[in-house]
């Protein structure tokens, strides 16, 4: 039995490794890339709405 548990020992951590390092990625990273364009691409959105539109609110007299 023990020289099974020290075989997986070295995959298992070799995982957890490969894990934290995509978690890293994932959210210093990636994340708050996606993030950014999202709002970006909203304001975009509102800034277009507005020019063909004309801002919100009451029609000027």
């Amino acid at each position: 039995m023990p020289d099974r548990d020290r075989s997986t020992a070295g995959p298992l951590r070799s995982q957890r490794k490969t894990e934290f390092l995509t978690f890293l990625v994932l959210a210093f990273g990636i994340w708050p890339i996606v993030a950014v364009g999202v709002v970006g691409a909203y304001g975009f959105l509102v800034w277009m709405f507005q020019v063909i539109f004309g801002p919100p609110g009451p029609p000027a007299h």
